[in-house]
């Protein structure tokens, strides 16, 4: 590592010179480009650039994605100003503290960002490890990956299913050649991910060409219950979709697409994440292989897994719709039965089955779950809520209507002993029955 100009330094890797930021006791190298793609073709390792320092890009590539009008007012306003469309997004960020031992190897942690594989980046405020970073000195990487029609629809010849996927591996292949130059451990790389990024790990568990690349998972708020019986539906979408798959517009596309996204009606809850990782289509195996597989693997991986206590809560109680008619009396109580019940069947009872049967297996597992009896907030844990929790950052949480009657200070002393908690299953696999462990925290080992 060289000094440049003043709050930039240049890190000599053998991928070659990375610039990055020098940011309150933490360096950035944002935005680094790990593979490319052409629209629906798997993606190709990035070469080394050797001749000229690789510098930050002025605005954050991104995939093209239409915005959420629930997630921007339940978690803040996406600055669209500062993102760049890109379909081959390809791009990782890496955070790592400003003082370390020269040769210290520091656990490293992979973000595999959420979004029902349709919306979202690596590189969010919501999302900044920076306070991560200082408080456990741990070296954190932000993947960017293809989403929606780009990389988790696909199913034939010329829309291959998995692009999504197979772009993490590609990052994780990258992480592991090159983690080392920043002081990382590459033989201690944990992946963690929340809703569609804990789907995403689950099945990368299971992929095919991802021996060695990491050795354990934390997967928050994964909708494992979703991840069945979808070829139809799938296949339904992809058939819609084809006008589109030569569309050079890509903001058209966005616009277009959702006119043929599959019905709930039809084909039920699943069809509230239309995009997702498919099976039978590689890096998977096929559906019915799927528990088995994950059985073969257990002893590979050590693994966190959990959710929330109220995690439909996001989508059910914050509706005005809902609320008109289920807000108050009897009707709230048939909301608070809905929430319990589909928390249940998408994110609880998944996350409960698999942790038992990788712990079957031999699988060392441990199994949490997020709750909140705080009084005056009527939404309790839904999903999301562990977000600011892992991540810290009050300015980039301080507009969102999930933490509107939640003090900060409640969020940031439960928070940093969730991220110690965290960060030592990372460093070690294990969480110690003496650990100091949060209050809104229920964790145990299968």
């Amino acid at each position: 590592m060289t000094p440049n100009q003043q709050n930039t330094v240049i890190f000599e890797t053998r991928f070659g010179k990375i610039s990055a930021l020098k940011e309150k006791g933490i360096y950035r190298a944002r935005s680094i480009r790990y593979a490319h793609s052409e629209r629906f073709k798997q993606p190709v390792a990035a070469e080394p650039s050797l001749s000229s320092v690789i510098i930050s890009p002025d605005k954050t590539p991104v995939c093209p994605q239409a915005l959420s009008p629930l997630v921007e007012r339940m978690i803040g306003t996406t600055p669209v100003e500062s993102f760049e469309p890109d379909e081959s997004t390809q791009y990782l960020s890496i955070t790592l503290p400003e003082i370390k031992s020269e040769n210290e190897k520091l656990p490293v942690i992979v973000w595999i960002h959420g979004g029902s594989h349709e919306i979202g980046c690596g590189d969010l405020a919501t999302a900044d490890p920076a306070d991560w970073v200082k408080e456990q000195h741990i070296i954190v990487v932000t993947v960017s990956y293809r989403l929606g029609l780009f990389g988790f629809l696909g199913g034939d010849e010329n829309r291959p299913a998995n692009l999504g996927l197979l772009d993490i591996i590609e990052a994780l292949k990258w992480i592991k050649a090159y983690i080392a130059d920043f002081g990382g451990d590459e033989n201690n790389i944990t992946l963690l991910g929340q809703s569609s990024g804990g789907d995403a790990i689950a099945h990368l568990m299971i992929s095919e060409g991802i021996d060695g690349l990491f050795q354990r998972v934390i997967i928050q708020s994964a909708p494992l219950g979703l991840r069945h019986k979808r070829q139809k539906m799938s296949a339904e979408f992809l058939k819609k979709t084809e006008f589109l798959k030569n569309e050079t517009d890509v903001f058209k596309m966005m616009e277009q697409y959702k006119m043929w996204v599959p019905s709930v009606i039809k084909y039920g809850l699943k069809a509230a994440m239309p995009f997702g990782t498919q099976y039978g289509h590689f890096p998977l195996c096929t559906e019915e292989e799927s528990v088995e597989m994950w059985k073969k693997n257990a002893q590979k991986f050590d693994v966190l897994i959990g959710f929330n206590s109220d995690e439909t809560a996001f989508y059910l109680k914050t509706s005005e719709a809902l609320n008109k008619y289920f807000g108050k009396g009897f009707g709230l109580k048939l909301m608070d039965r809905t929430v319990e019940k589909t928390t249940a069947m998408i994110y609880g009872n998944p996350a409960k089955q698999l942790a038992q049967n990788l712990a079957d297996a031999g699988g060392n597992v441990y199994l949490f779950r997020i709750h909140s009896r705080l009084k005056g907030n009527p939404i309790g844990a839904p999903h999301c809520i562990d977000l600011p929790l892992i991540f810290g950052n009050e300015a980039a949480w301080k507009s969102s209507e999930l933490l509107k009657n939640i003090p900060w200070n409640r969020i940031h002393e439960n928070g940093k002993k969730l991220r110690a908690l965290w960060a030592g299953f990372a460093r070690t696999g294990n969480i110690a029955d003496t650990s100091e462990k949060p209050e809104i925290l229920e964790l145990r080992k299968i």
